[in-house]
């Protein structure tokens, strides 16, 4: 299992050497323009055209884009909605999370990647840090940073 490094400090600026994944959660209903995607897309806007380019919009689907020569976005479709449903479940979906992740592991292997990552899922999205902690170190195989913004 690996061990996720804790560090106060901006996701949109992944510190260290080597190539380097910054996943974060969208919705599935197209709408982008809430919490951690307005850091991104004010350092880069090729995220947030292919997110609102892409046809559809399934739990689970991951978009990778290289925004520098050693930094990925990964835009993970782990939310359904951007609101609570009607039952009080928060739009976090954990499955399609844990399908995303285990598809930016694989791109992570493949790019030779660390992970480098604000605390996905834990805000507008509703889920439990905890939970998604633990998706992390059951799915996760290379060195993950997450930042907790000053």
């Amino acid at each position: 299992m690996i061990e996720i490094k804790y560090i106060k400090g901006d996701a949109t600026k992944p510190i260290g050497d080597g190539n380097k994944i910054i996943p974060h959660i969208c919705n599935d209903e197209k709408r982008w323009g809430s919490g951690f995607v307005l850091a991104i897309s004010k350092k880069w806007y090729a995220p947030e055209l292919a997110y609102r380019k892409r046809k559809n919009y399934n739990l689970g689907d991951v978009d990778f884009i290289r925004v520098e020569n050693d930094i990925i976005i990964a835009n993970m479709i782990a939310q359904k909605g951007i609101k609570c449903d009607e039952n009080g479940i928060p739009p976090i979906r954990y499955d399609a999370l844990r399908t995303a992740l285990i598809e930016v592991n694989q791109h992570a292997i493949l790019t030779g990647s660390s992970i480098h990552a604000p605390r996905f899922g834990a805000g507008l999205a509703g889920g439990d840090w905890n939970i998604i902690e633990s998706i992390i170190k059951e799915v996760i195989t290379v060195p993950v940073t997450i930042y907790d913004f000053n």
